[in-house]
């Protein structure tokens, strides 16, 4: 693989020697008679740091297709129907798939905010598969996916090059990018996030300085790698919250060569350099983001990715959980690992979701609680397993099949119930 350094930056990479032309982006005649073709994640005119655009050099056009036709039911679907829900609400892991069950056909969606025609907002995805993707390929014209697998490894092949994505990943596809997932195991499951929004990126570290959270050489972009293939191939798309399908007489992953900024990766979330609080107090959860989808007011995202893995804690005369809380964001929960002492009545199961709407109250439940309010202070290494967080600062609504779905726990409110009295006048 090739290593991205940042975001936005020009990057390059070619299957053949001399595939990728050289002082001319689209020459008259490019190089082994492929054809030039870009694709743009952003407008044309944005500023040159925020700028996503690719080209590549490819056997046949994509352009090379019947028209699409609608594809009606499924569950996987946009939330233009959703409904808001004040709740907390949490959901069990989704059961085995139906034999025969691929990447696409096993998308369940829960819900999200905002509008992918406006470009804004995000959706929630699970998934659960056991077949991989066969003369199919997927993609998402309403915006990137940030694909993290619970259980079971991928190959991930995309129009850039493969990418393999293991539980402990995320790999993030662009808007408009062409892929298809395989399935390295028996079954596979895992959370997506849809980003409508502008395309993420690494936060800013402001105090830290120049190291810590998220470092841009672990984020691994592809090798060039091309399917020569003159066979039926589907392809489907996802375009304002509705799939569509149209049949290709060629592979539309035939890219020979490409360059530029617009590129998947995948990144190890255990390669992440947590920070924390060396004296007193719990610090904001923003301390545990590893990427962002910045919004027009600095600060406020569209869209926060965060995974919280274990650290040391060492705050002194502290409750060191985290604080009740209200606030202005949305919070979304997956549980990928559970913690070396099992799952927790607040988050689950491996596979389970959780979700804390916006000022909707929460924090520990009363036994964590009372733990933490009598344990001895002294450095803790505290082992949280492995948690995807996805933040908004928009409410989210639920689909239909979310709020009426058999694995929504109706009582999930009651874990909060049971606080001492421990007022003294």
């Amino acid at each position: 693989m090739t290593y991205l350094h940042g975001f936005g930056n020009l990057h390059s990479s070619e299957a053949l020697p001399g595939a990728l032309p050289v002082g001319n982006n689209a020459p008259q005649r490019p190089p082994y008679g492929l054809y030039t073709e870009q694709i743009s994640g952003s407008a044309f005119t944005e500023p040159r740091a925020s700028n996503r655009h690719s080209w590549m050099y490819r056997i046949r056009p994509s352009a090379q297709h019947k028209a699409f036709r609608r594809i009606e039911g499924g569950t996987f679907r946009g939330i233009s129907d959703a409904r808001i829900e004040m709740n907390r609400s949490y959901w069990s892991p989704l059961p085995d798939p139906a034999p025969g069950t691929d990447f696409v056909t096993g998308m369940w969606t829960l819900g999200g905010n905002g509008d992918p025609a406006a470009r804004t907002g995000m959706a929630i995805h699970l998934y659960a598969a056991n077949t991989s993707m066969t003369d199919k390929v997927f993609s998402n014209s309403d915006g990137e996916l940030l694909i993290t697998p619970q259980v079971g490894e991928l190959l991930v092949r995309t129009e850039f090059g493969l990418l393999h994505v293991k539980p402990g990943d995320v790999a993030l596809i662009p808007r408009g990018v062409r892929f298809r997932v395989e399935l390295l195991d028996a079954a596979a499951r895992g959370y997506v996030a849809e980003n409508f929004g502008r395309p993420v990126i690494i936060p800013e570290l402001g105090p830290l300085g120049a190291n810590g959270m998220a470092n841009p050489q672990h984020f691994r972009a592809p090798v060039a790698a091309y399917e020569d293939i003159e066979r039926p191939v589907e392809v489907v798309v996802k375009y304002s919250g509705e799939l569509w399908s149209s049949v290709y007489d060629h592979s539309p992953l035939d890219v020979v060569a490409w360059h530029g900024s617009h590129v998947p990766y995948v990144y190890d979330l255990y390669s992440f350099q947590n920070v924390g609080t060396l004296t007193h107090d719990h610090t904001d959860p923003s301390i545990y983001t590893i990427l962002t989808s910045p919004t027009d007011t600095p600060g406020v995202p569209n869209l926060d990715f965060l995974a919280p893995t274990g650290r040391w804690e060492v705050s002194e005369d502290s409750f060191r959980p985290a604080y009740y809380h209200r606030n202005i964001s949305t919070e979304f929960y997956g549980v990928i690992e559970a913690p070396e002492t099992g799952p927790t009545s607040m988050y689950g199961e491996p596979g389970a979701s959780s979700l804390q709407n916006m000022m909707t109250p929460h924090g520990v439940v009363p036994e964590m609680d009372r733990a933490a309010t009598t344990m001895q202070l002294g450095p803790q290494r505290l082992n949280w397993g492995l948690m995807v967080v996805w933040e908004s600062r928009d409410p989210f609504r639920l689909t239909r099949q979310a709020l009426d779905s058999p694995r929504r726990h109706q009582d999930f409110d009651a874990l909060w119930q049971g606080y001492e009295r421990r007022f003294t006048a």
